[in-house]
């Protein structure tokens, strides 16, 4: 298990893999963002796509699958604060393959509660091509192994 103390700033990882299908693309349109070029193959060949895409919160809730799968399998995450700068860089089409590439951009301890530290890492799902479909940056909360202590290193 993975603790405050152990993650660096500069940190990175790269994990994963999602194939996305249209039946799911479909799926999730119809339930959470029913917008025609998610929703209808005709309809989506007139949009700004020319084609049927992901719902960008579709790719967004696959990238958390797989950070769940990866990297927080072993660590010891308390949550998140919320999420920053994120964007929809690319569409996801049916077909894709998507991964995940994160660098911890910044880590400190909570000032308020003594058993956390807050970690912040940049994600990035990226396509089989090598394209970023996706990026934002994670606010994340971490156990801290030695609540209270004061020696750690690279801070």
């Amino acid at each position: 298990m993975k603790y405050y103390e152990d993650i660096e700033t500069g940190d990175t990882h790269e994990f994963g893999e999602y194939h996305v299908t249209k039946a799911e693309i479909l799926e999730f349109a119809r339930q959470y963002d029913p917008q025609p070029f998610h929703t209808d193959e005709e309809a989506a060949k007139e949009s700004a796509f020319g084609e049927l895409v992901a719902s960008g919160w579709h790719t967004a809730a696959i990238c958390m699958r797989m950070i769940v799968d990866g990297e927080l399998d072993d660590r010891a995450s308390m949550g998140a604060r919320g999420v920053d700068e994120l964007r929809w860089k690319q569409p996801v089409k049916p077909g894709d393959t998507l991964h995940l590439r994160t660098e911890v951009v910044d880590k400190r301890r909570s000032e308020s509660d003594p058993r956390r530290g807050y970690v912040d890492t940049r994600m990035e799902g990226v396509n089989q091509d090598g394209d970023v479909v996706i990026s934002w940056v994670g606010l994340g909360m971490i156990a801290r192994r030695e609540p209270g202590a004061e020696t750690e290193s690279a801070e």
